[in-house]
């Protein structure tokens, strides 16, 4: 039986203005900054559980700008 992959469970919460990106199910055991506003989650062995975006309209204003998309992030 072939193994089907999983999307990552993205969810964003406009009033603390927090992206977060799921990339597999466990517990965090601890997270890492791994640029300013912006941690990854991990388990008690290291894998990555999730990435948080803090301040995730501010953090991806020049991203999203930079894809051409013509987005603007409220």
């Amino acid at each position: 039986m072939k193994e089907r992959k999983r999307k990552p469970l993205v969810k964003y919460d406009p009033s603390s203005d927090v992206l977060y990106i799921a990339t597999r199910r466990g517990v965090e055991e601890e997270f890492t900054e791994i640029a300013p506003g912006i941690n990854v989650e991990l388990d008690r062995r290291g894998n990555v559980l999730g990435v948080e975006i803090l301040r995730a309209s501010h953090t991806l204003r020049d991203f999203l700008k930079s894809l051409g998309k013509g987005h603007e992030v409220a």
